[in-house]
């Protein structure tokens, strides 16, 4: 790992914050809150799962208690299964008894579940006290964990309960991929793929022109991080441009309309996220390709990255009329019209909203 940290920053108005990339990592997240702002000596709460914790809750408890703040570890399950307001009162209870305060600051160590319940925790815990996200999937490295979307599933749909709250900063460790399970790894990529897809041609070739990328061990460290930087980069600026989703932060939701519905109808857990959105993407290409927006060529590039990066790209044989259901239930309809985000050329994508069953259901036979 590059011993010189990089450091994105997110431009928002009211609450701007870096992306702390590289450096000294989880040994260095104590000064890391102090330089952002963070008081000494005030209590803070981590919230993780155990197969992060055990490798690295240490590293990181030692670090902030040289800085001399008063920690305190809760370990919950993190699967997208248990992303509910049942958790998130676990939360609130370990908040309660270590005695948070409104000066306090909870830390989200671990992945995008991890990221999304902590922060809709703190959002909420005395009327919002302050987060720091530390991804450790690569999957919350590049999304996340930036841009303050926080919340909770419910039965109807995803991520249907939750709430903008913007970390105080976002620390990312590299190291922390080396015990990521290879499934994780190949959901992450996914999301790297979405970036070069919607506005980065340049990462999108830089993928192509890779030889394998569907493990850690075959990308070369230099060449992972500035995967992650210029991922990083594209999602912080479209989030300082646009920080609650009022209209171009709309770009980042590509592949995520049909992939929140493979997640649930599937069943939670079934599917990865990053896995769920790369059958979106597929999906989404296909309605592109349907609708005469973009070129067979394209939507076989995007097809095929995404297989080199060992992810799934076959949608499942669902109900139609199930699928349609789930399309108007999702948060992002507006006026009763589903908004999709719809690709025109690799690096470019638009927002169509005038697509009416009919095609959808032809989309899905096409699919089949």
């Amino acid at each position: 790992m590059n011993s010189l940290s990089r450091r994105i920053p997110v431009e928002l108005e009211s609450q701007p914050y870096e992306v702390v990339l590289g450096g000294e990592g989880l040994k260095g997240i104590g000064s890391e809150l102090l330089n952002s702002g963070v008081r000494s000596g005030i209590k803070i709460l981590i919230v993780s799962n155990h197969d992060v914790a055990k490798p690295y809750g240490d590293l990181l408890v030692e670090s902030l208690n040289e800085m001399g703040f008063e920690t305190n570890v809760l370990i919950i399950e993190a699967g997208e299964d248990k992303k509910t307001l049942a958790t998130i009162e676990e939360i609130h209870n370990a908040a309660f008894n270590a005695r948070l305060e409104r000066g306090s600051l909870m830390i989200a160590f671990g992945g995008g579940v991890v990221g999304d319940m902590t922060g809709f925790a703190a959002a909420t815990w005395l009327r919002g006290i302050s987060v720091a996200q530390v991804p450790t999937t690569l999957l919350a490295m590049v999304d996340a964990a930036i841009g303050g979307k926080t919340g909770v599933n419910h039965p109807g749909g995803k991520n249907l309960i939750g709430a903008f709250h913007q970390p105080k900063i976002v620390l990312i460790d590299p190291v922390t991929l080396r015990t990521l399970p290879s499934r994780e790894f190949r959901a992450g990529m996914a999301e790297v793929i979405k970036y070069g897809l919607i506005g980065d041609r340049k990462l999108f070739s830089l993928l192509e022109n890779l030889s394998d990328i569907s493990t850690l061990d075959v990308i070369p460290s230099h060449i992972l991080e500035d995967l992650l930087e210029r991922s990083v980069k594209a999602k912080a600026g479209i989030v300082s441009r646009d920080e609650r989703e009022s209209g171009l932060r709309a770009i980042l939701n590509y592949g995520h309309t049909f992939g929140h519905v493979v997640e649930s109808l599937c069943g939670y857990g079934t599917w990865l996220h990053g896995e769920a959105v790369s059958i979106g993407m597929v999906a989404i290409g296909q309605l592109a390709l349907q609708l005469g927006k973009w070129s067979y060529e394209d939507a076989n590039r995007q097809k095929k990255l995404l297989q080199k990066a060992g992810l799934p790209t076959q949608w499942p044989d669902l109900d139609p009329d199930l699928v349609l259901s789930s399309l108007k239930g999702d948060k992002k309809v507006k006026d009763e019209k589903i908004r999709f985000v719809m690709p025109t050329r690799i690096g470019n994508v638009e927002i169509v909203e005038n697509v009416d069953n009919s095609q959808i259901r032809e989309c899905l036979s096409s699919l089949l």
